[in-house]
């Protein structure tokens, strides 16, 4: 960091007039260190070396460290050069107006445009994304790291030209085939590599189809409750949502004018866990064909079933069907990777892919090869054949904490045994953002289920995320929640 002393000491003098140049370097100095930009205890630049980088003579620097030394904002040490002082004196801390220096701008106020206001108006993400009881936070800890790191490593070792600069391809080859090959097997997903686009998470590939296939005003269903972070991107690109009822066999397709594009989770229907039943997604093709519409299939915790007969994918139902099928790998592995993916009709790929190199600039070339072997050679699917059972678990024993103390009225009304979260019902008319904000002070994150409407008539619950809580920390973090619930006048049927 020393080289850049000079260069903060250089962007500081252009804006000082008064004073000769060895005040003007003083006091640029006094500031620095002041301010902490120098940090305490940190060694200055030799004084030769600061005259370099400076083009001033070294005798300038030389009075001016001889000044600092005096003031006691440095210390010299015989043979080892010039110290910043641990602790400044207090007539040092008091001249922080330092004469030369200019006084400091009156801030300008954050004026936001509609949009802007808006989004922030809306935000709902949490700064909480680990612990009892974030939803949605998988165990992190459990992913095989070494071994991820040992593919990583050993493809880094001479990596190609191609994957170290910005990606057009639509995302790294190794991994798009890769893909192809698991989604085939795994979801039924008929594709091939060219139909298959990498993004950094299903944000990203929300924003990108929305941008490409609609205009502001187009109409759109989204489920009702559903996921904010889609609600947000639609508000933010000036689309129409209409909210549309769910119930336990997924969406009900609405009457009325037809959507431009319908979003959906239907293998595991985000927040309240039911999946979309067999007639209503013929329904939704049959609709999305006769009206020329986008079925925008995220295939939400398709990975974590732990019971019954795993349904296939929308995408998969017919050939050439009317569906962009979007995943994500934040949840079988981590989040921090930020690796999504998009499976698009044939007819859109290429338009999608160049949207995508205009808008977005893709990479992360090098970490996405490893990805892709780390599929090929079967430790994707290895993992998720332990957290599955490790899940499931620990949904069952969450499940047993709700019905021996609280009471069976609190399980979830859907009860389809997958994901990574379910929902504790509460009674009508209770406020579960109230709850919300006790639990948290007291060390417990949950998510209140009235977010999750569009409209405020919605029903009433907490959002319980288990997989990254073992069953100790599940146990303590429950009896807290539930005491939560019994200050806000919850009647408890359990005794």
């Amino acid at each position: 960091m020393q080289q850049l002393y000079a260069d903060h000491l250089l962007e500081r003098l252009q804006f000082l007039q008064k004073g000769s140049l060895q005040q003007r370097l003083l006091a640029c100095l006094q500031a620095a260190i002041i301010e902490g930009v120098f940090p305490r205890g940190g060694r200055l630049p030799p004084t030769r070396d600061m005259a370099r980088e400076l083009g001033v003579s070294r005798n300038t620097v030389l009075h001016v460290y001889d000044a600092l030394m005096a003031q006691g904002y440095v210390t010299a040490r015989t043979g080892s050069g010039t110290w910043i002082a641990d602790t400044l004196p207090e007539i040092c801390l008091q001249s922080q107006a330092v004469e030369l220096l200019e006084p400091a701008a009156t801030p300008l106020p954050a004026t936001l445009s509609k949009r802007g206001a808006m989004l922030l108006g809306h935000a709902t993400a949490s700064p909480y994304q680990w612990g009892a009881f974030v939803p949605g936070a998988p165990d992190v800890t459990e992913f095989p790291h070494k071994l991820f790191s040992q593919i990583q490593a050993r493809l880094n070792r001479e990596p190609d030209v191609h994957r170290l600069i910005y990606s057009s391809g639509g995302g790294c080859p190794d991994l798009r085939h890769a893909l192809v090959e698991y989604l085939r097997v795994a979801r039924s997903v008929k594709a091939d590599a060219d139909q298959i686009l990498i993004t950094e998470g299903v944000h990203q590939a929300v924003d990108l189809v929305t941008c490409v296939l609609s205009d502001p005003g187009d109409l759109v269903w989204m489920e009702e409750p559903g996921y904010w972070g889609t609600r947000n991107l639609l508000r933010k690109n000036g689309l129409k949502i209409q909210a549309v009822p769910v119930d336990e066999e997924g969406i009900i397709p609405a009457a009325g004018s037809p959507p431009k594009m319908v979003f959906v989770t239907p293998s595991h229907q985000y927040p309240l866990g039911a999946h979309l039943s067999m007639a209503r997604r013929k329904a939704l093709l049959a609709l999305a064909r006769r009206h020329q519409s986008w079925i925008i299939e995220d295939d939400y915790d398709s990975e974590f079933r732990f019971s019954g007969k795993p349904w296939p994918s929308l995408q998969g139902l017919e050939e050439d069907a009317p569906v962009i099928y979007m995943g994500t790998f934040s949840k079988t592995l981590y989040p921090a990777l930020r690796i999504g993916y998009m499976v698009v009709p044939k007819k859109l790929a290429e338009p999608l892919r160049i949207a995508a190199t205009e808008l977005y600039r893709g990479g992360h070339l090098l970490i996405q090869r490893a990805l892709g072997e780390f599929i090929r050679q079967g430790h994707y699917m290895d993992h998720i054949r332990r957290m599955r059972l490790l899940y499931g678990q620990r949904r069952q024993f969450l499940c047993k904490l709700i019905e021996r103390y609280l009471g069976p009225s609190f399980l979830p009304a859907i009860n389809h045994e997958a994901g990574l979260h379910l929902v504790l019902r509460l009674p009508a008319g209770c406020d579960d953002v109230a709850i919300t904000t006790q639990a948290l002070k007291r060390g417990v994150k949950v998510r209140p289920l009235s977010q999750y409407y569009m409209h405020p008539q919605g029903e009433r619950g907490l959002l319980l995320g288990y997989a990254c809580v073992n069953e100790k920390q599940c146990q303590d973090a429950f009896g807290v929640l539930k005491g939560c619930l019994v200050e806000a006048g919850i009647v408890i049927e359990a005794s």
